[in-house]
């Protein structure tokens, strides 16, 4: 029987014309009982003549409807809620077209009302039935007999709309290998309770493996309004258990916006590291940023490339995306055309050391905003190449800076680090640097142009972040390299960051260093541990972790605020404003004149030696510079 019925439900699709004439059919014997019904009620007379009559007119007016609203042109095995509602709307408006040329025809002649209005009525309510039951026990009966029970035992987290359409895809999907056995949710009031006649279980009932819930391999969550607190205790009882976390996206981030199990992925740690949605002050950023012209400096980059899509999302009059990595800028582009047909942006090659190409950038676009988010971050690529430090994150920020003021830009926002705070390295040296320049130039009298420094820790994903090369690393069956087993790190997802970035920039009058609420600081090695048992690896068996030491220049701890450094709060209760030293333009603008002068002429050691002039808190790591100032000290 079952083969039978597979044949008939095979992949071939019915003529929509047949799908009119059952249609047709079922309107038909809905409007024979729909009589019969009346007459036991009524007993009218009657002759056959009218009661054909009555049906070929009915059944005509059914038909031309159902026409026009298309409603035999759906694939009736794969029938959903807005066929179904369509056919609704075809069969009220067919109603009530009926009811009406009843009622003129009334008017005009009695004898002219070929059926009965209560007829009618009976008519709508079994066409609307035997048309809804025609369609549902089709699709149910083809999935059911094309529905293949996957091997692996699952239960979904969530009785929400994404969990049932979870549910839904993984039954749909022949090749899915997912059996789903049950749902869990944490509402005591839907336990013991079925959903698509699986049970919904508690989680703590879950986690007890009682009975047949000790063969579960796989937990997928699929709820929207989960904290990340709890998706990190998921997450650990999965890792203890040796249970898959797999994750179904919110409907916004499915791919092309089709629902089906290859939307369902492996949970990240981007996912668990990750904090609660941030809520902004919409209106004074749409106030802020309401027709104006943006530049972004490094816009091909992580933050950058951020801080353009978050930008995208206010009524900007336009954004200048400005980059020196051509194949990255291009990428951007496409990016934003297949996602925003009509996006007000332009892209610029261009490098933020070449003054005269800058120049002609603010001349030609008249920003009223910039964002300076270029800069070198690698920390070992930097202690390297400290000229390359000094050239372009301290002179490139100082000739944006100089030409903002120059050509009246409304606000100057530099994305700093945490690595400016008592900096180890030349990297943080660098962006100390930018800082106290954009903050003296806020001190300058008459100045029109606010400069605010927005300062933040790691951000996962980015181009510098350890979490690529962790995946990296996991993906070539290891080993994962991690440089000390207590080297810790401020973690924040580059949407969050950029996201304060944009609340900060208009907090301030300028002048002002705002510090974002970094969370707890995160030990790098239990990153490192979690990401392999999250790809169903075993550590020490699978794959290892191996320490390499500190790089030169690195760490143990990062800092978000110097020890001399104190906040004070704002309004948003994850960003706080550092008291910080000011510092004299002619003097900070003097030395910079000076290093950037010097970097062409001077020893890579001389270079870092003149930075430790301008910032004295400046205590390199990296033994290669540490002799050199030691010697200049004795030598004082």
């Amino acid at each position: 029987m079952k083969e039978f019925l597979l044949k008939v439900f095979n992949d071939r699709i019915i003529s929509p014309w047949w799908i009119l004439l059952i249609d047709m059919m079922l309107v038909s014997n809905a409007f024979v009982i729909s009589y019969v019904i009346r007459l036991n009620v009524m007993l009218p007379s009657y002759s056959v003549w009218e009661f054909v009559r009555g049906g070929a007119y009915v059944i005509f007016v059914y038909a031309i409807v159902f026409y026009l609203f298309g409603i035999h042109r759906g694939v009736i095995r794969h029938t959903n809620f807005s066929e179904l509602r369509m056919l609704s709307i075809a069969c009220t408006t067919t109603l009530v077209l009926l009811l009406g040329l009843h009622f003129i025809a009334g008017l005009i002649n009695p004898e002219f009302a070929m059926v009965p209005r209560l007829v009618l009525v009976l008519h709508f309510v079994l066409v609307v039935f035997f048309c809804f039951g025609f369609r549902l026990v089709v699709r149910e009966t083809y999935s059911y007999l094309t529905t293949s029970k996957g091997s692996v035992m699952t239960v979904i987290y969530g009785t929400g709309d994404l969990a049932l359409i979870t549910h839904e895809a993984i039954r749909n999907d022949k090749e899915s290998q997912y059996h789903v056995a049950a749902f869990v949710d944490e509402e005591p009031s839907k336990w013991n309770m079925s959903l698509n006649t699986l049970p919904v279980l508690s989680w703590e009932k879950l986690l007890k493996q009682e009975g047949k819930w000790d063969s579960i391999k796989v937990v997928i969550l699929a709820v929207t309004d989960i904290s990340t607190r709890q998706k990190q205790m998921i997450a650990e009882e999965c890792m203890r258990r040796e249970w898959k976390l797999k994750v179904m996206p919110s409907v916004g981030n499915w791919v092309n916006g089709i629902s089906n199990t290859s939307q369902i992925r492996d949970v990240r740690i981007e996912d668990l590291l990750g904090r609660d949605e941030i809520q902004l002050n919409q209106r004074r950023i749409m106030e802020g940023l309401d027709n104006k012209t943006i530049l972004v400096s490094g816009a091909a980059g992580s933050i950058g490339s951020e801080i353009v899509r978050q930008l995208l999302r206010f009524p900007v009059r336009q954004i200048i995306m400005l980059d020196q990595a051509e194949s990255a800028l291009y990428d951007l582009q496409q990016e934003i055309i297949l996602r925003h047909d009509d996006a007000p942006f332009k892209p610029v090659l261009a490098d933020i050391t070449n003054q005269r190409m800058m120049r002609k950038v603010f001349e030609t676009y008249k920003p009223h905003i910039v964002f300076n988010a270029a800069a070198y971050k690698h920390v070992p690529m930097m202690e390297e190449s400290p000229y390359e430090a000094v050239r372009v994150n301290i002179g490139g920020t100082k000739i944006l800076a100089d030409l903002s003021v120059e050509f009246g830009v409304e606000k100057f926002v530099m994305v700093s680090t945490d690595k400016a705070v008592n900096p180890t390295n030349v990297m943080g040296a660098s962006k100390r640097i930018c800082e106290l320049y954009i903050q003296s130039l806020s001190q300058l009298p008459e100045m029109k142009t606010a400069f605010v420094t927005t300062r933040f820790g790691n951000v996962l994903g980015s181009n510098g972040s350890v979490v690529p090369l962790f995946k990296r690393q996991i993906a070539q069956g290891g080993p994962v390299t991690v440089t000390h087993p207590e080297i810790t790190r401020f973690f924040m997802t580059i949407p969050e960051a950029c996201q304060l970035v944009l609340e900060a920039s208009f907090m301030g009058n300028g002048g002002e260093i705002f510090v974002f609420d970094m969370g707890e600081p995160v030990r790098i090695a239990d990153l490192a541990e979690k990401m392999i048992k999250l790809s169903g690896l075993k550590l020490g068996e699978d794959i290892d972790i191996v320490y390499t030491g500190l790089r030169p220049g690195e760490k143990l701890y990062e800092e978000l605020l110097a020890s001399k450094e104190h906040t004070k709060p704002t309004y948003h209760d994850k960003i706080m404003i550092a008291n910080v030293k000011t510092c004299d333009f002619n003097d900070i603008n003097r030395q910079i004149l000076g290093l950037h002068e010097s970097a062409y002429n001077e020893s890579e050691e001389l270079i870092v030696a003149r930075m430790k002039e301008l910032i004295p808190e400046f205590n390199p790591q990296n033994e290669r510079y540490r002799r050199l100032l030691v010697a200049r000290e004795l030598s004082v």
